[in-house]
């Protein structure tokens, strides 16, 4: 629990900054993501906005940056896909300055040779990766950790689930540890698993709030 709000919350941190965001999901319908932005953006809990309409309201015109949300239906999509629909904003006149996608293991795999999961989320990511090179748009998405990353305070490499190819492809991996305790005091740890441009192996304590999607990092060494 809690990747979804974390690119909700990296989407947002863009917009933050001016930058145009395209936040494609796959998983949950394009209004719910809008609900979940809305959230982040104004610190309501999403149940609760309803209530606070012009508040929220006044936050989102204090913006700099846009948001684009593009909803496909499991297993529908493919990063072909994503590809002509980025091709047409630009065509367009649209620019887009970063790329959410929530997340990529519900992508379609078009090479329909290939049999075993694992090289199919293989060929996905490599695509993705191709992607955002052909654009030069930086591209996050999130996958799922196995059932052995439950009881574990940092999630390393190992645990990410079905493919190793994910890591390999992947420029930056970070990971969210959240067990039972955190869930309760809304806490967890961000680990940086790879980094090609800087230092990884380093873990970050954080405050994640699922109501309203605000998350705190802090130094490695706080207690």
């Amino acid at each position: 629990i809690g990747k979804s709000w974390v690119l909700s919350s990296i989407g947002s941190g863009a917009i933050k900054n001016g930058k145009k965001v395209v936040h494609y999901t796959l998983e949950l319908n394009d209004a719910y993501v809008g609900l979940r932005y809305d959230s982040v953006f104004s610190g309501y809990a999403s149940q609760n906005l309803k209530f606070h309409k012009d508040d929220v309201k006044d936050k989102l015109e204090e913006l700099d940056g846009d948001l684009v949300i593009k909803y496909y239906p499991t297993k529908t999509a493919s990063v072909q896909t994503l590809g002509a629909h980025l091709q047409r904003m630009f065509t367009l006149g649209n620019e887009v300055d970063l790329v959410i996608l929530d997340y990529a293991d519900l992508l379609r795999d078009t090479n329909k040779f290939t049999k075993e999961v694992r090289h199919a989320l293989g060929n996905i990511y490599e695509d993705l990766r191709g992607l955002a090179g052909e654009y030069n748009i930086p591209v996050w998405t999130a996958s799922q950790a196995n059932r052995s990353a439950l009881d574990e305070d940092v999630i390393e490499a190992q645990k990410i689930a079905e493919s190793y190819a994910k890591i390999m492809t992947a420029d930056f991996v970070m990971s969210l540890s959240r067990k039972v305790g955190d869930k309760i005091a809304n806490t967890g740890r961000f680990h940086v698993i790879k980094n090609r441009f800087g230092p990884d192996g380093v873990t970050f304590p954080a405050k994640v709030n699922t109501n309203n999607g605000s998350i705190d990092i802090y130094e490695g060494n706080t207690i």
